[in-house]
């Protein structure tokens, strides 16, 4: 295992994936090379996929929106004859530790998830082109798209085995996608998951498994007809032109500190927390979008969103220990209102609507960390609009109240912006105020009509944006008394109880996957039926089966 993952990469790198673009139409090819896997120990065979297969793809995702917005279709497809995807790795699996096995299911939903929406979100559309198996992971890699077309021939056929072959289940959101969004009746989709086979042709398409069969001698040629087609019906912009997505300015330290130019992060592994410090702005706000797109990616808000998402990932899969993550802020609020309004103000601006729609993205893996979080209101603090969603994605925030002895920073304030009405809803649908007032829902309407104010620690309380005011001679105390009592809880009581109350309100499609991950993830990954010395994925490609414990629990 490397020493450090690292979620950074750009196409001059890219191991397992090439892109061609032609015109509207992007050719997204998987070509996984099988000795570039993440860990020593096993070969990414099949287009076979780990960690490091999929960082790729979301790197390609998040440029296809940034630096192709000519780009209205994307098709998905195989370089490998006779496959097109065989899910995740099996060696891998059956090696790596539980918890990266986690959050290696996790990014892989949020990826999925990502590329799902686009269309939705931005006019593009991902097209699923499957010659040969499609298996597992590599099903769900083509669930995730918005149009399936399989070949009709005797090699092609999609499939989700892990029952059957791996004592597991499809991870990535396949029993999911396959009731709720394909809406496959229940009994065929049964079958369906308990054949290692899979299923083809005409029956595919009758199953709702794929949207289309297409004969093998006209395949190429149907996929890209279809491609055009769907990129004419597109309402994307025909002239606009993208921005780069250079490298981020961050520096690692021994102690797992990052800093970046707009994030601090510093971690305490004595303490078991790390502290996120996001910064206000540190240029003027554009007077327009002209002026915004000239910045590129060095735009604040485009700026931050990107080095907080780094942050959030790299304490994920590197500081697994650090169970407490404590956001903190400093800066000037009503700037980072201003840039903020810029963005809402152009949201039919293809870059103005992309960097909104990557906030979203972004708060949404805050709410997804299996971490302690708590925010720390304090004097100098710039928790204005999308800032602000992060107090509400933390499980507790705690905010100075008055003046404190000493020190001479601007009053700690909370400002409430039209972002935090409507456009940064969680996985349930939900603003996080609808999910945090949803027994209130008029506390909403409420806080609505403060809009725009700068409001101190007595009136964010009254509202409930705060789940505690400290003045001066509590606040030292009252927080270290948190901090200390939550590192000495157990992780996983934690991350059941947090996961339990973040995600009040409504179920969605959304919600279903990552629930269900959770529940799957921690039982079945940890059962012998799986993961023993004679369970399944350690047996797998022996010719011997699983030697099942066939008590039900």
């Amino acid at each position: 295992m490397p020493d450090r993952i690292d979620f950074q990469t750009e196409p001059s790198r890219y191991r397992h994936w090439r892109v061609s673009y032609d015109g509207p139409v992007a050719n997204l090819f998987m070509d996984v090379d099988e000795n570039g896997g993440l860990f020593d120990g096993y070969q990414l065979k099949l287009n076979s996929y780990d960690l490091g297969v999929d960082i790729e793809l979301n790197d390609v995702i998040q440029r296809m929106r940034f630096e192709h917005p000519e780009v209205k279709v994307v098709v998905v497809q195989s370089a490998k004859p006779g496959v097109f995807c065989a899910g995740a790795n099996i060696r891998m699996l059956g090696g790596a530790a539980h918890n990266h096995k986690v959050n290696f299911c996790k990014f892989t939903n949020e990826t999925r998830n990502a590329y799902e929406a686009a269309e939705a979100e931005s006019g593009q559309k991902y097209i699923a082109a499957i010659k040969g198996a499609c298996a597992g992971g590599g099903y769900e890699l083509a669930l995730a798209c918005n149009h399936i077309m399989l070949t009709n021939d005797s090699n092609s056929s999609v499939a989700l085995p892990e029952v059957p072959l791996l004592a597991v289940l499809p991870g990535t959101g396949g029993l999911t996608r396959v009731t709720d969004k394909r809406k496959v009746r229940r009994d065929r989709a049964d079958v369906f998951c308990s054949t290692e086979e899979g299923v083809k042709g005409q029956r595919a398409v009758d199953w709702q498994l794929v949207d289309e069969i297409v004969a093998n001698s006209r395949f190429d040629e149907i996929v890209q007809e279809r491609a055009r087609e769907f990129a004419a019906a597109s309402d994307r912009s025909d002239d606009a032109t993208g921005i780069a997505l250079g490298p981020l300015n961050r520096t690692f330290g021994d102690d797992g500190s990052v800093t970046y130019s707009l994030v601090e992060v510093v971690a305490d592994r004595s303490g078991r927390k790390a502290t996120i410090t996001l910064k206000g702005p540190d240029t003027d706000t554009p007077a327009d979008m002209g002026g915004f797109v000239a910045l590129g990616d060095q735009a604040y808000m485009l700026r931050l969103a990107r080095e907080l998402e780094d942050a959030i990932l790299h304490l994920r899969l590197n500081e697994m220990a650090l169970g407490l993550i404590v956001f903190r802020s400093q800066g000037d609020p009503v700037r980072v209102a201003a840039h903020e309004q810029l963005l809402l103000d152009n949201r039919d601006h293809w870059l103005a609507n992309e960097v909104l729609q990557y906030w979203k993205r972004v708060l949404k893996r805050v709410d997804l960390t299996s971490r302690s979080m708590v925010a720390l209101v304090e004097h100098g603090s710039c928790f204005a609009g999308v800032l602000a969603e992060l107090l509400w994605a933390c499980d507790r925030s705690y905010m100075m109240e008055d003046e404190f002895e000493g020190d001479n920073r601007p009053m700690a304030t909370v400002t409430l912006t039209d972002a935090n009405f409507g456009p940064m809803p969680m996985s349930n649908g939900l603003t996080r105020l609808q999910t945090r007032f949803l027994g209130a829902p008029e506390a909403v309407d409420t806080a609505a009509d403060r809009t725009g104010e700068a409001l101190e620690a007595n009136a964010a309380d009254e509202l409930g944006l705060v789940t505690m005011i400290l003045d001066d001679i509590d606040w030292e105390d009252e927080i270290r008394i948190f901090l200390e009592e939550r590192a000495s809880f157990s992780p996983d009581a934690m991350t059941g109880m947090e996961a339990n109350l973040r995600f009040a309100g409504p179920e969605t499609m959304e919600t279903r996957i990552f629930g269900r991950l959770t529940a799957w993830q921690n039982w079945i990954f940890n059962r012998p039926n799986a993961v023993g010395a004679d369970g399944a994925l350690q047996r797998y490609g022996t010719g011997r089966r699983g030697d099942f414990d066939m008590d039900r629990v």
